[in-house]
């Protein structure tokens, strides 16, 4: 009976998961714009506001090297710096060797208030992989990285957004970005003008600045 409703549960969840995908896939085709459709000029202002958005404390803080120590910026506070009560997140990148980062960050879509409690989002908390460091680089080198397939996710252009769309479908870390809690900055604009900006950049060829 047990082995039932585990299977049972497993398949819900998987059939829940491909549901998500495939709506994502549907999103995403409405955002991709034809390649060479835009400028390379465009593609570099969109650029530019990616970068403002990959760069910003609230993206780039779980973007880190492998030592895997997670940066913060808590609420009343700009600038980053190591994340309080000595948190390592491991070799796992989600802590479990010491303090998994779900012992305070909840998996859950409930807003992220009241603030400074820890935020929240729909999917597990976890540092990025190594490979897609992003905090102490230059916008420059995280242009290269986020085109390059073996440091994105194996992502071309049409790939990029749509992971936009997934994770956002997912209640993910991307789109909770701009919604941190009351006293916590954000990245500049929003998670659509993120995703339009992607699709322009992609467009346009992935251009990076010199």
């Amino acid at each position: 009976m047990k082995r039932s409703l585990i299977a049972v549960v497993l398949a819900a969840s998987s059939i829940a998961a491909l549901t998500e995908i495939v709506a994502a896939k549907n999103e995403t085709a409405k955002d991709i714009l034809p390649p060479g459709s835009v400028s390379r000029v465009v593609g570099l202002e969109a650029w530019k506001r990616i970068e403002a958005v990959v760069t910003h404390p609230r993206c780039a803080n779980c973007h880190v090297d492998a030592k895997a120590i997670p940066i913060w910026t808590p609420a009343g506070e700009t600038k980053p710096r190591v994340h309080g009560m000595n948190i390592h997140g491991g070799e796992s990148r989600i802590g479990a060797e010491a303090i998994p980062c779900s012992t305070c960050h909840m998996t859950s879509t409930q807003a992220n208030e009241p603030a400074p409690a820890p935020p929240r989002a729909g999917i597990d908390w976890q540092l990025a992989p190594v490979a897609f460091i992003w905090f102490g680089k230059s916008g420059a080198e995280i242009c290269a990285q986020l085109k390059d397939p073996k440091r994105n996710g194996g992502r071309d252009a049409a790939g990029l957004v749509e992971h936009l769309r997934h994770d956002a479908s997912l209640n993910g870390f991307i789109p909770r970005g701009w919604a941190p809690g009351a006293g916590r900055t954000t990245p500049p604009g929003t998670f659509e003008d993120h995703v339009k900006d992607m699709a322009l950049w992609g467009a346009a060829g992935q251009p990076c600045p010199n």
